[in-house]
């Protein structure tokens, strides 16, 4: 493992480019503009394998989503039945439902914990200010949440590192055909569920939203696969999802499912998907998805139901966000756009800078962390502390209000929840600021986006308020505990909306309440660029289909606006973190560069022959690093034809194949082709989907070293392949839509001496930040300090 000073570093630094620039610059001949190539190379290409995930460095690979298809895969689908086909497509729908019955049933647990935990420790506070002991209760708030906070940043920071944070920007790489390990293990799982509710219950600026789409896509990837790694299932189903591409989808199904079960929102989770994290879908998997999150509703209903009687103990009507908004009369005219518009245009610039200095601190917090363990520890205590100070003291800065007796809810009252909460008032009196401070975070925003309560809270409570949370929300996200980013952003965009529809007073008919929820949508779409799914999201929750024009009309606004400064803060992050994610839009200078001179950037192409000899197989594995061959024969004869000396591109075999045929001796005395039999009884396809197998653990003796292996039958015979003239462009979308993990590139012009293959090109090749440390001259100013 490499030091933790590779943190959110790049594969080359910017003052080693500057450097070269500087000493190009001083050359007299190459300033000649007619000495000077239309493309300059400055060194070979190359990348950097390392990457952040979760808060731990770990070694990146890339994943393979490319059916292999070789003789063994062949020779088995064609001997599949109908029934172990109709099987695999039961077990499929068998696997999406028991991710949704579990990411429910943990969902439902996170939250009878976190509304109780926290429902207790607000019981006791109300206790201490009845009695006047002010000091007593701040001392008791604040060491409860000191105590939660540790815990869950001593299980992330000691156990499961990956755990840290949301875990929807690695689930995202992953569905894009990035390996990120340990990402979805049964520890991390653990420490995820124990993690989050200690982080939530200690009051801190963070949801468990983010979590949950992590524990759903855990709970898929340990289905699927048949358990933690140490005590994997063997059972003989299984093997059909023993590949990447199966998971995939089974990953993406528990990521809709997470999101349903953060907002009881199916339709929302499964566009979530669609529009965030997914990068490659279908309908199969759409119908799947939508049955997954149907799943979930129906756990989270029966609960509710349950709890409703109080079986629950303090969990009540809480912990599951709602905003019902469907007994408001929503009505609207056509100079009620104008401030609908101002929202939108606030949200952008808002979620922008959001994500602007969201990326500074992240930075910061990466420096403080790379001094190790202890240094992870306090940084998260001291946001705790600070965090308790502000939510305990500052309501003493607020006027007690008088009860009105038109209210619809019971005022004052002491209770865990509630919306007018008499905290340090007089009895008739209610402090509005303590009803958003002291209570949960889904609180909060139930009383924030109360309706019909135009006269509830104060200017200056819902001012400090907004600059409380845009100050928590800035430096809380980054520190080693689970966390989330939907709530937070919620909470911020909610305070400036309702402060927005206090300003305008009596010239707007929209609710107060509508107003926040506008807010929160645009602040939502102007920092993670969703539309779509946000807007169905809180469509589903406030249970009013009268709020689409407006809603719709504030998401586009505010992604518009956004998307002028700066990227959504799920691909900062991804950047961040080094995750070699591929975007959908490639950079348009990638037009003026063609794959056959960006395989020229790199070493030769290491290549095999059909019949290879053994010591050269062994020393190829031992002395690189890649993962794939291409296997070329010479002297050929060329079907259908009497033409002889031909050379054939047979296709690609990986490295995981080639170590299995090492482990099990498939040698041969003499340099042969061997029948379809000998490879059957030797062979089978599942056991060449196992990829833990490493060359160091296989012992080939001296006489063994000698001999021969007949590669053809363990060859993907149809990799994909591009003619070297095709541009980056071009083949980096072709890349990333087909879900490959390697490209082969062959030559425009065939002919005696012309190699069969060109180069290979891998996922960190089509980088933008890789190919411009090679060909600098392609990017503008801009992009040059866009990639730095």
């Amino acid at each position: 493992m490499e030091d933790d000073s590779n943190h959110f570093s790049k594969p080359e630094t910017p003052n080693s480019m500057k450097a070269e620039a500087e000493a190009e610059e001083r050359d007299p001949e190459s300033n000649s503009s007619l000495s000077e190539p239309l493309l300059k190379r400055n060194r070979t290409l190359s990348s950097n394998p390392l990457a952040l995930v979760g808060a731990t460095v770990s070694h990146i690979e890339s994943l393979d989503y490319e059916i292999n298809e070789n003789d063994l895969f062949k020779h088995d689908w064609r001997s599949r039945s109908k029934v172990q086909v109709l099987q695999y497509i039961f077990l499929k729908w068998t696997l999406a439902f028991l991710v949704g019955l579990l990411t429910g049933l943990i969902a439902t647990l996170i939250n009878l914990a976190i509304e109780n935990i926290a429902g207790y420790k607000f019981l006791a506070i109300v206790g201490f200010i009845k009695e006047e002991r002010y000091l007593s209760g701040l001392v008791f708030f604040t060491g409860v949440n000191f105590v939660l906070t540790l815990v869950a940043a001593v299980l992330c920071v000691c156990f499961a590192p990956t755990a840290a944070g949301p875990g929807i920007p690695e689930i995202k790489a992953y569905l894009n055909g990035v390996d990120t390990p340990d990402m979805f293990g049964a520890t991390t799982l653990l420490v995820k569920i124990v993690g989050s509710i200690g982080a939530v219950s200690a009051g801190l600026d963070l949801g468990k939203e983010g979590p949950l789409v992590h524990i759903g896509s855990c709970i898929a990837s340990l289905l699927g696969q048949g358990g933690p790694d140490n005590y994997r299932l063997k059972w003989r189903w299984l093997r059909y999802f023993n590949n990447d591409r199966d998971r995939r989808d089974i990953i993406t199904a528990g990521c809709s499912s997470g999101v349903c079960a953060a907002f009881r929102s199916p339709v929302g989770g499964v566009l979530f998907a669609l529009e965030e994290v997914a990068t490659w879908w279908r309908s199969a998997l759409l119908w799947r998805t939508f049955f997954s999150t149907a799943v979930v509703v129906v756990v989270l209903r029966a609960f509710i139901e349950i709890c409703n009687s109080g079986n629950c103990g303090l969990f009540g009507t809480g912990g599951l966000i709602i905003f019902d908004v469907s007994d408001v009369k929503v009505s609207y005219q056509a100079m009620d756009i104008i401030p609908v518009i101002i929202i939108g245009i606030i949200g952008g610039l808002l979620g922008s800078l959001y994500n602007h200095l969201l990326h500074k601190i992240l930075r910061l917090y990466n420096l403080i962390n790379q001094k190790g363990k202890l240094h992870k520890l306090l940084l998260a205590l001291s946001v705790s502390l600070f965090t308790s100070v502000c939510q305990y003291c500052l309501p003493f800065l607020a006027q007690c209000k008088a009860c009105d007796p038109s209210f619809p809810e019971v005022c004052p009252t002491n209770d865990r929840s509630g919306n007018f909460k008499q905290f340090n008032c007089p009895d008739g009196y209610y402090n509005d600021l303590a009803t958003l401070l002291l209570t949960t975070n889904d609180d909060a925003v139930r009383n924030i986006f109360s309706s019909n309560t135009p006269s509830e809270f104060q200017y200056t409570s819902i001012l400090i308020f907004f600059t409380l949370y845009c100050i928590l929300g800035l430096f809380t996200f980054g520190i080693a505990v689970p966390s989330g980013l939907f709530l937070p952003i919620i909470l911020m965009g909610s305070g400036y909306g309702r402060l927005l529809s206090m300003l305008l007073g009596s010239y707007t008919n929209l609710d107060q309440g509508l107003y926040a929820v506008l807010g929160a949508a645009s602040l939502m779409a102007g920092s993670m660029r969703m539309t779509v799914s946000v807007c169905v999201i809180f469509l589903e929750l406030t249970n009013n289909l009268l709020l689409l024009p407006i809603t719709m009309i504030v998401l586009l606004i505010a992604k518009t606006v956004g998307d002028s400064f700066n990227p959504s803060i799920y691909e900062i992050i991804l950047e961040l973190k080094g995750l070699p994610f591929l975007d959908a839009n490639p950079e348009p200078w990638m037009r003026n560069l063609t794959v056959g001179e960006l395989a020229n950037a790199k070493s030769p192409a290491v290549t095999l022959s059909g019949v290879e000899k053994v010591s050269r197989i062994v020393d190829v594995l031992k002395n690189t690093t890649h993962n794939a061959f291409p296997i070329v024969d010479q002297d050929v004869l060329v079907p259908g034809t009497v033409v002889t000396g031909a050379t054939e591109l047979h296709g690609l075999i990986l490295r995981a194949h080639l170590v299995q045929a090492l482990k099990k001796k498939w040698f041969l005395a003499e340099k042969r082709r061997t029948e379809d039999w000998e490879v059957q009884e030797k062979f089978n396809w599942v056991e060449l989907s196992e990829r833990e197998l490493k060359i160091e653990q296989v012992a080939v003796t001296h006489d063994e070293m000698e001999m021969y292996m007949d590669l053809h039958p363990l060859t993907n015979t149809t990799p994909y392949t591009v003619v070297e003239s095709m541009s980056v462009a071009k083949a980096m979308v072709l890349f990333r839509q087909v879900g490959l993990r390697h490209m082969l590139i062959v030559p425009k012009y065939q002919g005696a001496g012309v190699p069969a293959v060109v180069g290979i090109l891998t996922r960190q090749d089509l980088r933008a930040y890789n190919i411009l440390t090679v060909f600098p001259h392609l990017a503008t100013h801009k992009e040059q300090q866009k990639h730095k």
